[in-house]
């Protein structure tokens, strides 16, 4: 990607097993303006929740997409949630322990801080 660009339900290509690839879902990739050569672009997640109960159903979807995106590109890649309406301590400490961040929509302007 060039710097500075994004791109909205992008598929990026990961490895699943040994040999076989797929293409996961992306809700939100984003490549820095200063990015250089080679860097990888942050991925963003956009997770909407109407109450407690589906977000503990889901959580573990999160865990999977940055177990393959790690296996596939490393473990330099930014992989952040950017939620909306209601995730408990439980979703949230699930998905710090996997090294998931996550950015709520009405401070929207956390993105500052993840230099975008």
């Amino acid at each position: 990607m060039e710097q500075g660009s994004f791109s909205y339900h992008l598929n990026v290509p990961v490895v699943i097993g040994q040999v076989r690839t797929a293409n996961m879902p992306i809700d939100v990739v984003i490549m820095r303006k200063t990015a250089k050569e080679g860097e990888l672009p942050i991925f963003i997640e956009c997770k909407s929740a109407g109450d407690f109960t589906n977000t503990n159903k889901r959580r573990k979807e999160e865990a999977t997409k940055i177990d393959q995106l790690k296996k596939t590109y490393g473990n330099d890649i930014e992989f952040i949630l950017f939620l909306c309406g209601y995730f408990d301590s439980g979703y949230l400490g699930y998905e710090a322990a996997e090294g998931i961040d996550w950015i709520w929509e009405h401070r929207i302007e956390d993105f500052l801080k993840a230099g975008i």
